[in-house]
């Protein structure tokens, strides 16, 4: 007897082999199933029902896999294909293509895929591993043929599935620019179509959005809440835009609020508002959400902390009763552990605040989680240095346990920071240069120093800190306007600040902060209506209370004392501790 003659082989491993093409059939099926569509296949045979299923085929699907499992994946391959061509069998071309997946041979996947479309010209399946194989190969613009045909052979509510997944698939292309032109090519008829057209828009929008192009993104925003006014998606689109410096997106999150009050779609815009440190309008929508739904236990502590930040003591002590009333029923030991955790700091800081210092530590003392440590030992600290004991405190921060790299920059930050508050500022700055020398290339670190170095009263320290930061990382525009707005706050070598802050802007161009800087270097140059037209841009991208400092005394040399004072006191509602408005308005004499 021949020991490799194929019938032999085929008799002896019949059960076995049989047992595998059932196991891949059922995964196919499986994977069928689970697809965004649940209808039936019946364009692909499974393989036990074919014909064509004779000895040879048994023997090289078993073949196909016994090498694809010991490590020659391309004998394998060639194998499954092969049987798959025989039999014009869906799964066996699926399992081919799998084959070289696993291999991480994307074109002999993509030549499987194919030969699979090929012979089976109306499988979805087929269609939609060509596609998704096509577009991990970076071949984006072979793909909008493949994209509508599995539109078409989508039932509506696995079209809108699809649609919604579109930003992720085709995420990883490396030109996102033509990843959403090809999308929107393939999307025409979707687009315009009242059932599909808003989520279609919604991720055209973020293909857009990725792509860098935000007016494009926005477009397609407005075009989504046109066809359904109360759509989540384009608000949520809007979100993002608002995040990426966009302000005329806002309106579209304000009107589907007003439609539909969605509570989570509220605390994503509180959030975002946050973010933009648009404090006051993120304290109501936060109140909005704790009314619409009270349970919703992230609210109540964010508003707890503004309310903190605004000194509403009292409506903070509430807001932060109500947050530990509902952490305290969360069935999560870790959940309610770290919950009560920020609660017992925020009380602290609260109590702190009220000057009863003994409340506070007993409310520290309440912390037992250890992962909390350092932050309940930094608030002890600021409890010292509010009760004048700074070297106490900073020798607290000094003697925390921690000996590597790690914890030695995290306590000299606690320190730098504490010594900040009090505004010991040359106490900071040195410190801070401890800092520095334990990472001496982190600009970031450079750039606080000489941020420290301005306000501890030394220019030239801090522009040649700059200056440093600006060789080591050309492209840190915040070097570029620090730099800049430094020498135009002190009225010096302005044609030199402007150049600086205008390259700051090549950089980031929307950034509103970088806008003040060219509106305060416009003024001091006697450019005031100039001055007046980028403060107002930064100041409704970011109304900052140093923005606001800038336009409110710009307005004011203009004669609008009216819109002057108005300005100055709602920055003064958001900081009214803060030192560049606090000068200003005693620089001018003004009492609000």
């Amino acid at each position: 007897m021949d020991y490799y003659d194929p019938m032999v082989l085929f008799h002896s491993f019949r059960i076995a082999a049989l047992t595998t093409v059932i196991a891949v059939s059922a995964h196919s099926a499986w994977a069928q199933q689970t697809g965004s569509d649940s209808r039936p296949a019946t364009d692909e045979s499974p393989v036990v029902s074919n014909p064509a299923l004779d000895a040879e085929l048994f023997y090289e699907i078993f073949l196909g896999e016994i090498s694809a499992r010991t490590g020659d994946p391309g004998a394998g391959y060639a194998f499954m294909l092969e049987a798959a061509r025989r039999s014009a069998d869906g799964q066996l071309y699926q399992r081919a293509a799998d084959i070289a997946l696993q291999s991480r041979s994307g074109e002999y996947a993509l030549a499987a895929a194919k030969a699979w479309k090929e012979a089976l010209p109306q499988s979805r399946e087929a269609n939609r591993y060509v596609l998704q194989i096509l577009v991990a190969l970076n071949r984006i613009g072979e793909t909008p043929d493949l994209l509508r045909q599995e539109l078409a052979q989508s039932s509506p509510r696995a079209k809108a599935s699809t649609l919604s997944a579109l930003p992720q698939m085709y995420g990883r292309a490396s030109d996102k620019a033509l990843a959403a032109k090809v999308v929107e090519a393939a999307l025409v008829d979707e687009l315009s179509h009242p059932a599909t057209g808003p989520v279609a828009w919604v991720s055209l929008g973020r293909l857009r959005l990725a792509a860098g192009d935000k007016s494009g993104a926005l477009d397609a925003a407005r075009r989504a809440q046109a066809l359904d006014d109360a759509n989540e998606g384009a608000a949520r689109l809007a979100l993002e835009l608002m995040e990426e410096n966009t302000p005329e997106a806002e309106p579209l999150v304000t009107q589907a609020l007003a439609k539909q009050p969605v509570p989570e779609l509220r605390m994503g815009y509180a959030r975002v508002l946050l973010g933009l440190q648009r404090y006051p309008d993120a304290a109501r929508q936060l109140e909005y959400v704790t009314k619409e739904k009270p349970d919703l236990v992230e609210a109540w502590l964010v508003l707890a902390t503004l309310q903190l930040q605004d000194n509403r003591l009292s409506a903070a002590e509430n807001a932060l009763q109500r947050f530990m009333e509902l952490t305290s029923a969360a069935t999560d030991p870790e959940v309610r552990q770290k919950g009560l955790t920020q609660a017992y700091l925020l009380s602290a800081q609260l109590a702190e605040k009220k000057g009863d210092f003994a409340a506070a530590e007993a409310w520290l003392n309440r912390i037992d989680n250890v992962d909390e440590a350092f932050s309940a030992q930094s608030r002890r600290a600021s409890l010292l240095a509010r009760q004048g004991k700074v070297a106490q405190a900073r020798e607290l921060l000094r003697n925390l346990p921690g000996t590597s790299a790690d914890d030695k920059r995290m306590k000299l930050l606690a320190e730098v920071q504490l010594l900040r508050d009090l505004r010991l500022y040359q106490e900071a700055y040195q410190v801070q240069s401890e800092l520095v020398a334990l990472a001496p290339d982190d600009a970031e670190l450079v750039y606080d120093q000489a941020m420290l170095a301005e306000k501890a009263g030394h220019p030239e320290t801090m522009e040649k800190l700059l200056r440093q930061v600006i060789s080591q990382k050309p492209q840190y525009h915040h070097a570029y306007n620090a730099l800049g707005y430094s020498l135009a706050d002190r009225g010096v070598r302005l044609d030199e600040a402007k150049q600086l802050i205008l390259k700051a802007l090549e950089f980031a161009p929307s950034d509103p902060f970088i806008t003040d800087s060219l509106g305060w270097v416009e003024f001091r140059m006697g450019n005031k209506a100039e001055a007046k037209r980028h403060l107002e841009t930064a100041y409704k991208a970011r109304p900052d209370v140093e923005i606001a400092a800038h336009l409110g005394e710009v307005l004011w040399n203009l004669g609008d004392k009216e819109a002057a004072l108005k300005v100055w006191k709602e920055g003064a509602r958001t900081s009214p501790d803060n030192e560049t408005l606090k000068e200003t308005l005693k620089r001018l004499g003004v009492s609000l």
